[in-house]
């Protein structure tokens, strides 16, 4: 078995867990939330400076967590794309040192290729081929998962991702930050077909509509139409509809788009990655309408759904058995596309 210890500090989490093979050993996550709550969204700067003061804490932790030595690691992991440069940073300069001192392989990874793997992290047998859903606040992509490092983009959002208009629509009504968990429990106690809301097809040259990409952009503007028209007639904004009508028509618009792609490229599993994954109308609809047609729905853990170290783990412990290992002189990536994860590995170098 392949025992990495991963690090993750792409955003607002600094993370630091320890994965055998796909069993989680031990796993520390500090938020930053509280901290970045005041300014509405995170502050990179804050957020690095956070993680340079929290993860050599949160490296002991993960140790003394799982009870086990230096000796019992195979590989350092760290994400290294995509992310915040700075905060990913931290990160991938602390796991180069631990490698280094250890005499380690080091193993830079994909954040989104860890969200893929979280679910990995709930039904220890999946394996590919399989069709991952990633849902997040910066993206929102259907993923043709072939292999370990193999993937294929089908479908993404052409704006904001599924997240970014979650927490959009919460500062719109001053619901605070994040917008996800708060429009998800206000959303219990509203009419769901209170308000009906665009789902945001992409429309192609001959008059037809892309079935996989979205758009959340127009929904979002729906919403501000919809808050000031209450706000013009002088009447009190019906906050719990609003949300509920707005998740519903998120949660339908992702669901019509995995259910189709993943009948019409002949997949039977659907995997939900990413922090919508924790989203009790998405997990609802998705439920529903993979039992309908026959398909699998799976979910990682409600704790592994949002930025977490774990899955890096998995992922790096995936590739460190394949025998791929990343070279000491990986840099970090704002930005860097699924399709090129491989680029990220040299086999044989340490």
């Amino acid at each position: 078995m392949t025992t990495v210890l991963a690090i993750e500090t792409s955003c607002d989490e600094t993370a630091v867990a320890i994965v055998t093979k796909r069993q989680v050993v031990s796993s520390i996550i500090a938020s930053q939330i509280p901290v970045h709550q005041q300014y509405g969204g995170v502050v990179p700067e804050v957020a690095s400076r956070q993680h340079l003061e929290t993860l050599n804490q949160a490296i002991a932790q993960a140790l003394a967590q799982s009870q086990m030595n230096w000796g019992q690691i195979d590989g350092i992991a760290a994400t290294c794309a995509p992310g915040l440069v700075g905060a990913l940073l931290v990160g991938l300069t602390a796991a180069k040192t631990l490698a280094m001192v250890h005499n380690k392989p080091f193993v830079g990874v994909h954040h989104l290729e860890g969200h893929i793997h979280a679910t990995y992290l709930s039904d220890r047998n999946l394996n590919p081929p399989f069709l991952s859903l990633l849902v997040s606040g910066g993206h929102t992509s259907l993923i043709y998962v072939k292999d370990c490092g193999m993937y294929e983009t089908l479908g993404e959002t052409r704006d904001d991702a599924a997240g970014e208009a979650f927490d959009k629509v919460a500062r719109l009504l001053k619901l605070g930050y994040p917008g996800g968990p708060v429009i998800d429990k206000l959303a219990q106690t509203g009419n769901p077909q209170a308000f009906g809301l665009p789902e945001g097809k992409i429309s192609l040259p001959n008059g037809g509509f892309h079935p996989y990409d979205a758009s959340f952009s127009g929904l979002k503007t729906a919403v501000l139409r919809l808050v000031q028209q209450f706000e013009q007639q002088g009447q009190g904004i019906p906050v719990a509809d609003i949300v509920a009508s707005f998740q519903d028509t998120v949660a339908r618009s992702l669901t019509k788009r995995a259910i189709a792609c993943a009948l019409d490229y002949g997949l039977e599993t659907i995997a939900v990655g990413g922090g919508v994954a924790a989203n009790s109308g998405l997990r609802n609809h998705l439920q529903i309408a993979g039992a309908k047609h026959n398909l699998r729905v799976l979910f990682p853990p409600m704790k592994f759904c949002t930025d977490n170290a774990a899955m890096i783990g998995c992922a790096a412990s995936e590739h460190l058995s394949r025998g791929h290992t990343s070279p000491l002189t990986l840099g970090v990536h704002s930005r860097l596309p699924l399709t090129q994860v491989m680029e990220l590995y040299s086999s044989g170098c340490k």
